[in-house]
């Protein structure tokens, strides 16, 4: 049955609250012209419930204003100019439209589905008229008719009725209320019915109740009617979901009871109370305003201001373009390793920032350990540009722990502070947050929201996934500058990501500096037409060749053409020579011994190495680099090391750190007199060191190139006289008798396909012969060759290079396909209109893991942190105690982070069945989903059907039981 009462209104006259308080509010309702009976049912409708109000209920109005007092906050101290002129666009008064927005986002709650979940606050409805039947609203109806959802319908029905707006407007406003917790989904038949039965609230009474919070907290904000609130304009998609990012974010922030403790009484709400409020909440949380008071550079060397040192002829030619841009765009920086492209980026992003109203940037590298030096440099380039600046920059990446800056950041407790970081609940109604100041930024799916960003290309790529949340990672990069460094290693399958994060980030006005060595002219063309298919839809790019090396390529929406240009590098032309060292274990019907297998490497160096000397070994594969570092050890001893991904975090470090000081440019560590480097593709991307000869797997022309610009890459090293002409000898090739075509590792073609490797292996092969390559100045041709369409291996070789591309390009068109399961916008939908229905479907990612699956290559990895077990307890790698159960003490958290290892891919799914954390740690917010790899005191144990080694100088090794 329906229940029916009404509520005292003359409590209200004794209610001890300032009386400015009480008569704003009672003008409010006096606008509204609302009954006693009215202004009882408004005073029993919850927005929090005391458990998440502090102990205090919090009332529904009392959250709505609370929510568009910090939307006001984030508009006045956190957006930036860009985006602020965006909204002023659409709703003409942008700040007032935007609070609004935010504010209005929890209206479904005033649903039977919703105010049945807190039994005391319900009971207050009904006998305030707005009841339900309790066998029809439960617990299941709760769930299926979200408030959410509710929002969205009710929203709708309340603006196109006494609201009067039209269906664009309502169509694009909407879904800020329905996904505002995270998804986008179409609306269903079952929802229209939800809609219109006792779920929603079907009663004269109910559906009264329900218009008048949406009135009244309209009229709260300063609007004589809900007319007045109607947009003048439709915002693009992508600034659509930028926008409904920041509803997440201002109603996360509003949701912390630490400073927006509940209001019982509808007489203590008002809106200048919510603002008291959120002003405290804000000095507390100092969130940060970013690169807000930028300096005028025009005809300034930008370069030179910041970093130093006179711009080179690269940078000056990338700084010049970027100030005769009209309008953001994206920008492509193709120059050779050690050209200054990062500090290149970094001048062209101050420009842009100061141009176009940005206020920061996010800066995405190839891996967590490229990202870790990019983040030092950022934090010394805004001290320049803007200085406390620097304190606001945030690393992502899943190993920040280890970071000795970032630690020194977090004012040493890091330990502490990052078990608060990852005790943060997702969800907004559950995020409470009451840790310190900036931390907020720390917390799930809200660190590109900083200003200032540096993490791996991830970071980007998650951004163009289907997935809960994506908004406000999209909200995170609007009003930056992003700088995606190595583009070039993007494979096809990230490539789909980027693309479709490149047409989103046109669309919202970002603009985008790519970097790479060198780009496929394909691959460049396919970046800038996906870029200007979001910036300018009815526009076709045709880009035009550079012409030289250094380049820059230029496009932004409204430009007369694309522009392209090139300059002297400036260093001149190094002449690498190339060699082929055969690998006889590559002929059929031989089978040789590891030492065997090695012996050309081991013949080779003894003969070059002669007199010292540093050399560096690039292996495809983990196992290979390994079974090439046991022979080396055995015969050149200490002398050999090794660096791969398969070594626990902190030796990997360690091993890192101490390479870079020996090899690196700084002169102030000897360099070592012999040096054997044993590495795999982790030495290939921001590895700034210098060999002195290079022995390298086989892999595609633009990677090989990555390679060979580690030797001599340095000037002024002493070098032994016979290593004084760079030489690289390429292996994991055996070239075939009598002009037949050649034998290709198993590891190097599994990796990068036969394809790629076969015409790179006949650019080697001729290069062999006519003397090397010029580097840098041959990097674009021979880039261009390896990756377009003319023929270019022998004739001898053209059957097996047909065969080769036809199962190349079905590879491609495989995983093109396996992307797009998991784009953000389905084929066929970039002119939608409005954000409704974009998550069409879920792809179930929810941790960090899942998500990087999603967007490197579908195949999922895990950590795993190495503990020995002995017969008095469990110990960490380097013999701590860590007790029977692994007790954590405070001191060893460190130590078992840097002992955290990413696992093979091939072990994922025994090490999900058969690895779990130890006991001791179920209480501590991090270890208790950390899982761990118990190993004897001989360092032997098992993952499900694996058995597995780990050696601190060759780290992990693994066999099939």
């Amino acid at each position: 049955m329906l229940w029916v009462s009404s509520w005292d209104l003359g409590g209200v006259g004794v209610v001890s609250v300032p009386c400015h308080t009480v008569v704003v509010m009672l003008c409010t309702f006096t606008r509204l012209g609302l009954s006693a009976e009215e202004m009882d049912r408004l005073g029993c409708l919850w927005g929090k419930s005391a458990g998440r109000g502090g102990g205090t209920v919090n009332l529904l109005l009392s959250h709505m204003l609370d929510t568009a007092a910090v939307a006001e906050l984030i508009w006045d101290h956190y957006l930036a100019p860009a985006t602020r002129e965006m909204l002023d666009r659409v709703a003409g008064d942008g700040r007032r439209f935007f609070a609004w927005v935010c504010g209005i986002h929890d209206c479904g709650k005033a649903t039977p589905a919703f105010q049945r979940q807190a039994p005391a606050e319900a009971a207050r409805l009904a006998e305030a008229g707005l009841g339900w039947r309790e066998g029809v609203v439960t617990a299941r109806t709760s769930r299926e008719w979200a408030h959410d959802k509710a929002g969205g319908f009710l929203l709708r029905t309340v603006l196109k009725g006494t609201g009067g707006w039209g269906r664009r407007s309502i169509d694009w406003v909407c879904p800020m209320v329905s996904g505002h917790h995270g998804v986008l989904r179409a609306a269903t038949q079952s929802d229209v019915t939800h809609a219109h039965g006792d779920a929603h609230g079907r009663s004269a009474e109910w559906k009264a109740a329900q218009a008048r919070v949406i009135e009244a907290f309209t009229l709260a904000m300063g609007y004589e009617s809900l007319a007045e609130v109607q947009p003048v304009g439709v915002p693009a998609r992508a600034d659509q979901l930028t926008l409904l990012g920041f509803v997440v974010m201002a109603d996360w922030i509003a949701s912390d009871a630490g400073h927006f403790p509940g209001i019982p009484d509808l007489a203590r709400v008002s809106v200048a109370d919510a603002r008291r409020r959120a002003a405290a909440a804000w000095q507390d949380r100092r969130l940060g305003g970013g690169l807000r008071t930028l300096q005028p550079t025009a005809g300034t060397d930008v370069v030179k201001l910041r970093f130093g040192h006179d711009a080179r002829a690269s940078q000056a030619l990338a700084v010049g373009i970027v100030r005769t841009m009209s309008a953001p765009g994206l920008v492509v920086l193709e120059a050779p390793m050690g050209e200054g492209k990062t500090k290149t980026a970094l001048a062209v992003a101050e420009v842009m920032a100061e141009r176009f109203g940005l206020s920061g940037v996010f800066v995405g590298m190839p891996t967590q350990a490229t990202s870790d030096p990019m983040f030092t440099n950022v934090r010394a380039w805004a001290s320049q540009v803007q200085p406390g600046a620097e304190d606001e920059a945030v690393l992502l990446h899943g190993k920040r722990a280890f970071n000795t800056e970032w630690k020194a950041m977090l004012a040493g407790d890091w330990t502490a502070a990052d078990a608060r970081f990852r005790s943060v609940q997702e969800d907004a109604d559950d995020c409470c947050n009451r840790y310190g100041p900036a931390d907020w930024f720390l917390g799930p799916k809200r660190g590109l929201l900083a200003h200032l960003t540096v993490g791996t290309i991830d970071q980007l790529l998650y951004a163009a996934t289907r997935t809960r949340h994506v908004m406000l990672r999209t909200a995170g990069l609007a009003g930056k500058v992003v700088i995606l460094d190595e583009v070039h290693a993007c494979d096809v399958y990230m490539s789909q990501f980027l693309k479709e994060a490149l047409f989103w980030l046109g669309q919202a006005r970002v603009p985008v500096i790519l970097l790479s060595a060198t780009l496929p002219p394909a691959q460049r063309a396919e970046l800038a037409a996906a870029y200007m298919a979001g910036a300018e839809p009815a526009r076709t790019v045709a880009l035009s060749d550079p012409g030289g090396y250094p380049n820059v390529t230029c496009v932004w929406p409204g430009m007369p053409a694309p522009l392209t240009a090139h300059t002297a590098t400036w260093r001149p032309d190094l002449p690498v020579r190339l060699r082929v060292l055969p690998e006889p274990a590559l002929l059929r019907g031989i089978r040789l011994t590891d030492t065997q297998a090695e012996q050309p490497v081991i013949n080779l160096l003894d003969q070059e190495l002669a007199d010292g000397g540093c050399a560096l070994i690039i292996r495809n594969t983990v196992s290979r680099a390994q079974r090439t570092h046991r022979q080396l050890a055995a015969r050149y001893g200490t002398d050999t090391v090794i660096l791969h991904g398969q070594l626990t975090a902190a030796a990997r470090a360690d091993r890192t750190e101490r390479l870079l000081a020996q090899l690196g440019p700084d002169k102030d560590t000897p360099r070592p007199g012999r040096l054997i480097l044993v590495a795999t593709q982790v030495a290939e991307q921001s590895f700034d060191i210098d060999a002195d000869l290079i022995v390298t797997d086989l892999a595609p022309v633009d990677l090989l190139l990555q390679r060979v610009g580690r030797v001599h890459r340095h000037e002024g090293t002493s070098r032994p006289a016979r290593l004084t002409r760079p030489t690289v000898y390429v292996t994991a090739l055996q070239p075939g008798l009598a002009g037949a075509p050649p034998r290709i590792e198993r590891g190097a073609e599994y990796i990068y396909g036969r394809h790629l490797l076969l015409r790179t292996a006949s650019l080697v092969l001729a290069a062999e012969n006519a003397g090397g390559w010029a580097v840098p100045s041959q990097v674009p041709e021979l880039v261009a060759a390896v990756y377009g369409e003319t023929p270019v291996v022998p004739p001898a070789w053209q059957a097996d290079a047909e065969k080769a591309q036809t199962e190349w390009d079905q590879e491609q068109e495989t995983r093109r396909k396996e992307a797009a399961k998991f784009l953000l916008t389905r084929t066929g939908e970039h002119t939608a209109k409005t954000l409704d229905g974009l998550h069409y479907a879920s792809t179930q990612a929810s941790t960090e893991d899942h998500l990087a699956a999603v967007v490197r290559d579908g195949e999922m990895s895990i950590e795993a942190v190495l503990i020995i077990r002995t017969p008095a307890g469990y110990t960490t790698l380097g013999g701590q105690p860590l007790g029977a159960d692994g007790t954590l003490v405070h001191a060893h958290l460190d130590t078992l982070a840097g002992d955290m290892m990413r696992l093979p891919a091939r072990l994922t799914g025994e090490a999900l069945d058969h690895l779990s954390p130890l006991p001791g740690w179920s209480s501590h917010p991090w270890l208790r989903s950390t899982r761990a790899l118990v190993l004897d005191p001989n360092l032997a144990g098992a993952v499900g059907r694996y058995a597995v080694a780990y050696d601190p100088g060759t780290g992990l090794t693994y066999t099939a039981a």
